[in-house]
């Protein structure tokens, strides 16, 4: 469970996140964690938050922002506002750390897709990337759906494919939640 002074780690990308006030915190009115991003990380998926906004700052270095597929670079003392929808990717291509702090409003269960999704990582198979299988996303994404959705394909694929895939993945073993990451 995210408790403020938490620190979970992504040991495939790098990425560390510390939580800052959690949804407990705040009555859930919002989660705020301060990111390290480790030098030269990779993109990640576009997506985006369908009944969130997200504020951040860019604390130390730089960060990439994709944004509706325009690219932009934030730098230490920038701060950026993305609305409910806005598809977006974040990662540090520069040479040296960068630090953010990041704000999710409303809080909802951020936070524990966020300790799943590095549990897994963590612990589970997933590629160089982090990123787990089919069966293991299908899961994921059926349960989360509500705080992170991919870009592409269209939502309503997303919806029926994951759901035509949601018995297969449990009797291969996944769950859409880990006890084990969230405790």
């Amino acid at each position: 469970m995210a408790y403020k002074g938490k620190i979970i780690d992504n040991k495939k990308t790098g990425q560390q996140i510390t939580f800052i006030q959690t949804s407990d915190d705040t009555g859930g009115e919002l989660l705020e964690m301060e990111s390290l991003f480790q030098p030269h990380s990779t993109e990640p998926v576009p997506h985006y938050h369908p009944f969130q906004e997200e504020y951040f700052t860019v604390l130390e270095g730089e960060i990439n922002v994709r944004l509706n597929g325009q690219l932009k670079i934030l730098k230490q003392g920038d701060q950026l506002h993305l609305k409910k929808g806005q598809v977006h990717s974040m990662w540090n291509h520069s040479s040296q750390k960068a630090r953010v702090n990041w704000k999710v409003v409303p809080a909802s269960d951020t936070e524990y897709f966020f300790e799943n999704g590095i549990g897994i990582a963590n612990h589970k198979k997933t590629n160089q990337q982090g990123m787990p299988g089919l069966l293991q996303i299908a899961l994921l994404a059926k349960r989360f759906s509500h705080v992170y959705r991919i870009a592409k394909p269209p939502y309503v694929i997303q919806k029926i494919l994951f759901t035509i895939l949601a018995p297969f993945s449990y009797l291969a073993g996944y769950r859409s939640c880990y006890k084990e990451f969230v405790d």
